[in-house]
């Protein structure tokens, strides 16, 4: 007897190729009707090998494949990796490194939300939000190539400082950059704030409840939306973040809006601790100053046979870090983004193992979409910001 089409579940599959599933990954649905009864997440293969490629390398030759983690926020992969790095080999960089770590970090995050949130409002139709924001996000990416030379594969961090310091040009830069951002947020808020359609969509959409997001290991904003203000760079600060004035912004529902929400003050917040950056941006060396460690400057590597000896070792060999194994983490863009180092005390790692946020916020994916409706799904996954990097396996 043939099963009756109104009662029966169906299975389906959404994705690879569907637009709002991002490439690699997949949802196996089991629907009631229109409403989802289970959802199982396939991540799929970018086919990378992230943490097996890092232990080919030097340890600076690592910095270029963090960049790939988040493509939206390479930066500050870079500077959580050598800060774990510095950290296995006790080593303290100077303040003005420090600083234009953090300054460049936040200048990251604001571009990361921006993203986040311009395609999650775009998936609901609110594509005039998406153009805006990605305009807004244009004018930092043009930031980051003043600083370092490219818009998105960065590798600007470097173990004991920084490929080369910030000159005038970015500071003259960023100024116009950062109102133009301001001004863009209050006019997405205007789009936004009475738009029937992205109200529906996001309050009371895809709750997810504190508890559960502990238990699932969600951090950064997706757990800040469910009432914990739980930050990292607040709770364990580590650059300069223990001297900056910032607030955590806190949700109350954990749906879609608070999300949303947390994300968007979080700009501002971010804004305010770049400002603060800039004005207190001390004078002096970027770079600790041990030929162990950094690169010779070229005019040494091209006067004098010991300064190209010294470069030719240390990418050759690679800078040598103590025996020892290390975890840090910082808050990126998604959440906790740690990086647990083994040395074994040559210039390779042994072993890299990452703990990527967004990778745990996936996994909770099922929680929040459990009993919605189909047309949910692209919503809530939208909030969950998936990078396929970072959850590459």
């Amino acid at each position: 007897m043939a099963p009756d089409p109104l009662t029966e579940e169906m299975e389906i599959q959404m994705g690879p190729s569907h637009p709002a599933t991002h490439g690699t990954l997949k949802f196996n649905l089991r629907l009631d009707g229109e409403t989802i009864r289970a959802c199982e997440t396939e991540i799929g293969y970018l086919h990378r090998g992230f943490e097996k490629m890092c232990e080919q390398g030097t340890w600076n030759q690592v910095i270029p494949y963090t960049d790939r983690l988040n493509y939206a926020s390479p930066l500050i992969n870079n500077f959580i990796f050598v800060e774990a790095v510095e950290r296995l080999a006790g080593i303290t960089v100077p303040a003005r490194c420090s600083w234009i770590r953090t300054l460049l970090s936040e200048v990251s995050r604001i571009a990361d939300h921006l993203t986040a949130l311009g395609m999650g409002a775009t998936e609901l139709g609110a594509i005039t939000v998406g153009f805006y924001m990605n305009e807004a996000r244009e004018r930092l990416y043009n930031l980051a190539s003043t600083a370092t030379g490219a818009r998105v594969t960065v590798s600007y961090g470097r173990v004991g400082g920084l490929a080369r310091d910030l000159d005038e040009q970015f500071f003259e830069e960023i100024g116009p950059a950062l109102e133009h951002v301001k001004r863009v947020m209050v006019d997405c808020e205007k789009l936004l704030e009475s738009n029937r359609i992205f109200l529906d969509r996001m309050a009371g959409v895809g709750v997810l409840e504190l508890e559960r997001a502990l238990d699932m290991g969600v951090t950064g904003p997706m757990l800040r939306a469910c009432g914990l203000a739980s930050d990292l760079r607040r709770d364990e600060p580590y650059m300069v973040y223990d001297e900056l004035d910032f607030d955590v912004p806190v949700g109350s529902k954990g749906d879609n809006f608070d999300r949303f929400n947390v994300r968007f003050e979080e700009i501002f917040q971010s804004i305010k601790m770049v400002e603060q950056c800039i004005e207190r941006m001390p004078s002096g060396p970027w770079c600790i100053d041990d030929p162990k460690l950094v690169l010779p400057p070229k005019e040494k590597v091209y006067g004098s046979i010991e300064g190209l000896m010294n470069q030719f070792k240390l990418v050759i060999e690679g800078v040598r870090i103590p025996e020892g194994e290390v975890y840090f983490a910082g808050e990126g863009a998604n959440g906790e983004l740690g990086f647990f180092l083994v040395s074994d005390g040559s210039g390779r790692p042994y072993r890299v193992r990452v703990r990527p946020p967004c990778f745990y916020s996936v996994g909770a994916l099922e929680s929040m979409v459990t009993g919605a409706k189909l047309s949910d799904l692209v919503a809530v996954f939208g909030m969950v910001n998936m990078i396929g990097g970072e959850c590459d396996r």
